[in-house]
């Protein structure tokens, strides 16, 4: 029996034979490798020192159905079942904000979502001020999701990871896959540190770093583009009401939410960039709080820290799930944009079904196929 310690080289090379192969140990990687153990030998590759380092440790964390638009809302709504009744949610509420100028804009996104069945209550500036006391007076239109709630996203990282762990799954960290191969009707896999592996399937749930992925294996990228996304930890001068709820601009340029006694904000920004490990730049960070004094009088006593992920997007901007139309033994699980945590048991449920080739799914995956960039 060959045994390898996660991390470090083996003593010698040999090859380790795997159903499946998953590029990437961030949500998206683990819960495919928690539904796929216990029925095949899987192997999950993280090119870090550690699971969730990128996109998945640094998400915003909430869960709300309007979120990335009308053709990600079935995805979410979908995984609201599991995220609550396996105890990962938490209350919290969702308002956006518009101005006189933007009432045509917030009346059609309440229509457009209270139509797909999600719950939207359209507020006056009274409803306004009940939430969000010394809220500036160009804002008077606004639209409350009661629904929205906020996740657990280590928690559920971490059950998904155990659970593929309690069905054999492997997981290997500081494991950059360097070269993969066709052989036969599989793969053959190098690391960079020289080990090898063969898969029968291998799984694209590489995140920032998907079309490179892409191309090791020979298959054609689709344009996934990584952008940056900055968030900040604010220190009030007033104490945060923890009742706060995510407050979003029909303008997408902030969104803010309490945490800890502290305010989470973000520039809404997306800054394209090559796949990294990304940081908040200071003109971020200011720009978020300029945007923020903009809506709310509070005084801000200091920023006590940022950080940055990497948001990854195809042309589009829906995720690609399916097999790869030119290379059958390819699997695409990558492009989640910002919304890969709260869609993500419906997501997983989808590939699973493909994989699998299983046709029952909560979700039909055909807006979300990779044969749609095919020419």
């Amino acid at each position: 029996m060959t045994i390898f310690w996660a991390g470090l080289p083996p003593v010698d090379v040999v090859t380790e034979i795997y159903d499946y192969v998953i590029v990437g140990a961030g949500i998206a990687g683990v819960s495919l490798a928690a539904g796929l153990a216990g029925q095949a030998r899987v192997l999950i590759i993280e090119a870090e020192d550690r699971p969730a380092y990128h996109s998945t440790g640094r998400s915003a964390a909430f869960w709300t159905e309007s979120y990335g638009g009308p053709l990600i809302q079935p995805l979410t709504t979908a995984s609201g079942p599991f995220l609550q009744s396996a105890g990962f949610l938490s209350p919290r509420g969702g308002l956006t904000l518009a101005r006189d100028s933007e009432l045509a804009e917030i009346e059609a996104f309440a229509a457009r979502f209270a139509a797909l069945g999600v719950r939207v209550e359209s507020l006056d500036r009274a409803g306004l001020e009940s939430w969000l006391p010394g809220l500036r007076d160009e804002w008077q239109h606004g639209a409350y999701e009661p629904d929205c709630t906020d996740i657990d996203v280590a928690g559920l990282h971490q059950h998904w990871l155990k659970q593929a762990r309690q069905g054999g799954a492997e997981l290997l960290t500081r494991a950059r896959l360097a070269r993969a191969a066709r052989r036969g009707l599989g793969w053959e896999l190098h690391l960079a540190d020289g080990r090898t592996f063969s898969a029968g399937v291998l799984i694209n749930a590489a995140g920032a770093w998907a079309d490179q992925v892409a191309a090791i294996a020979g298959v054609a990228p689709i344009g996934i583009q990584p952008m940056r996304r900055t968030m900040a930890q604010l220190r009030m001068g007033v104490p945060v009401p923890p009742t706060l709820p995510l407050v979003l601009g029909m303008d997408e340029l902030y969104y803010f939410k309490p945490e800890s006694g502290r305010l989470w904000l973000s520039p809404h920004d997306e800054t394209p960039s090559p796949p990294c490990d990304a940081a908040a730049e200071e003109i971020d960070v200011a720009i978020a709080i300029d945007r923020f004094e903009q809506v709310l009088d509070w005084p801000i006593e200091r920023v006590e820290r940022s950080w940055a992920g990497l948001r990854s997007f195809a042309p589009d901007r829906l995720p690609v799930y399916g097999f790869d139309p030119a290379e059958p033994g390819f699997f695409w699980f990558a492009g989640q944009g910002g919304f890969g945590i709260q869609t993500a048991p419906a997501a997983a449920d989808l590939a699973l079904g493909l994989l699998r080739g299983d046709a029952r799914r909560q979700v039909d995956p055909a807006p979300y196929s990779p044969k749609r960039f095919v020419l």
